[in-house]
């Protein structure tokens, strides 16, 4: 076997450590927002909450979690999403 280099061992060591840095940052910053959002579909309601970097990200993707759990099939999640939900709230 041959020795490394220290300096490539110091490279490769630095360059861990910048990547676990850049994934724990970028996963912190994906749920900065969360909205718990409601709808009303046929008669029933449910409220779901979603996190995001952006808001309407994270109304958007509660939105679409309501439409699924209220509807049955794909005609009737459709004319879901294009409701406006009932209420949109910011959690703090």
């Amino acid at each position: 076997m041959t020795k490394q280099n220290p300096a490539v061992k110091i490279v490769i060591a630095l360059g861990a450590v910048a990547l676990v840095a850049y994934l724990v940052v970028s996963s912190i910053e994906q749920t900065r927002l969360k909205y718990e959002v409601c709808m009303d579909f046929k008669g029933a309601t449910h409220c779901a909450t979603a996190t995001s970097s952006s808001a309407s990200e994270a109304v958007h993707s509660a939105h679409e979690i309501d439409c699924q759990l209220l509807t049955n099939g794909r005609d009737e999640l459709m004319v879901c999403m294009d409701q406006t939900p009932s209420r949109v709230t910011e959690i703090k």
